[in-house]
């Protein structure tokens, strides 16, 4: 699968989101060692900290089904046009990829009107906490 045909599922994984809230959609797609694609999108609560962000709701759903091996996540999301500007992964997003995801190899992509943007792990989350 390439870039640009994940970053399109990201997309159409937004779709689903509740947000009604912030009204700020995110969808994202995980890509497994595999080649599964496992969507994800933002499901927001009223409680905010209750709030699952899209990258965590198909990592999740990815580890629930047994899967262990990921190479990368698209992610975008926004209010109007979901590409945009980039939509990075918050903190505790990164943190569970660290948790799961090699720091080194592992990909994320971030879409946005100048084009498709590849960082590893690594780049985006440099001090991860590590047991």
């Amino acid at each position: 699968m390439n870039n640009k045909e994940l970053i399109e599922l990201a997309a159409s994984a937004a779709k689903n989101s509740y947000s009604p809230y912030s009204h700020f959609r995110v969808g994202a797609a995980l890509l497994c060692d595999d080649g599964s694609v496992y969507l994800g999108c933002n499901i927001e609560n009223s409680a905010y900290s209750a709030t699952v962000c899209a990258e965590r709701t198909a990592i999740f759903k990815a580890i629930s089904d047994g899967k262990r091996g990921f190479q990368k996540i698209a992610v975008v999301g926004g209010e109007d046009g979901l590409l945009e500007k980039q939509c990075a992964p918050c903190g505790v997003c990164l943190q569970v990829m660290s948790e799961h995801c090699d720091a080194s190899n592992f990909v994320v992509l971030l879409a946005d009107n100048e084009g498709i943007h590849e960082y590893t792990l690594g780049e985006m989350l440099p001090y991860a906490f590590k047991k």
